[in-house]
């Protein structure tokens, strides 16, 4: 009887010990730190707790610009294989990589898994998620990331269990992966940010914001202000599009740092 069965039932993606912080206390952890490094253990340590413990952060090239992006993050926001990531660069896999393509294009979160079913991936494509596999990243979930002046970011997850199943975890990964991409954005706000002030919003949707700073409700603020709460919405949608945030919470950290309330 070896290591893994004295004492102890083998870990798997289903049946493993609970360890490590909850996403309510990431996102408290995540308050009281100023260290990339230390955010992206805690984001590993959680999404380990889920089956997922391979994860990548990175920025991805704006919008309008047509050049492909670079998909590999730098250190320490990866630790996928780094067999993979050293063939993954000599290849330029980017430039094939069916998960970048669509991570670029795409609007919500998606798995991996699914890309074969949904597209017709020409052979090179395929051959980048089989090697991936062969490389212990199994089954994966990519989570596009919105921020200011058209910036795209992402987070991947990847398992090395093949009995995974990503689409039981999509949702409360995608939650940690924003959670995350904000507490980065209060840390390091983008270098040309501070000089952005011209954003028009209306004078009613700065209105909207203000208070949803103050931790109104829409219900609340539509009586403050005499709309509808759906008019509220529609205004705090507007906010967040312009803004280039991921949610409300980023647009009132990035109209703070912009000094737009």
């Amino acid at each position: 009887m070896d290591d893994q069965t004295h004492g102890k039932m083998p870990i798997s993606s289903r049946g493993r010990e609970s360890r490590g912080p909850d996403l309510f206390s990431f996102v408290e952890c995540a308050l009281q730190t100023q260290s990339i490094k230390a955010l992206f253990e805690l984001l590993v340590n959680c999404s380990s707790n889920e089956g997922f413990d391979k994860v990548a952060y990175g920025a991805l090239t704006r919008s309008n610009e047509r050049r492909l992006p670079e998909y590999l993050p730098p250190p320490p926001t990866i630790n996928f294989p780094s067999d993979w990531c050293q063939r993954y660069a000599e290849q330029e896999y980017r430039a094939i990589d069916p998960v970048v393509r669509r991570t670029a294009m795409l609007p919500r979160p998606f798995l991996w898994d699914e890309l074969t079913s949904l597209y017709e991936l020409q052979p090179r494509e395929l051959r980048v998620l089989h090697e991936a596999r062969e490389a212990g990243l199994k089954h994966g979930i990519s989570v596009p990331l919105f921020g200011s002046q058209g910036r795209l970011a992402f987070v991947s997850f990847a398992s090395p269990f093949d009995d995974a199943d990503p689409r039981a975890r999509i949702d409360h990964l995608t939650t940690l992966a924003s959670a995350f991409h904000n507490a980065v954005a209060q840390i390091t706000p983008p270098l040309d940010e501070g000089s952005k002030t011209d954003i028009p919003l209306t004078e009613r949707e700065t209105e909207c914001l203000y208070w949803v700073a103050e931790g109104k409700s829409a219900w609340v603020i539509g009586k403050v202000v005499e709309v509808s709460p759906n008019t509220v919405n529609f205004h705090m949608k507007n906010v967040i599009r312009k803004l280039g945030a991921a949610n409300r919470t980023n647009a009132v950290a990035i109209a703070t740092r912009r000094r737009l309330i």
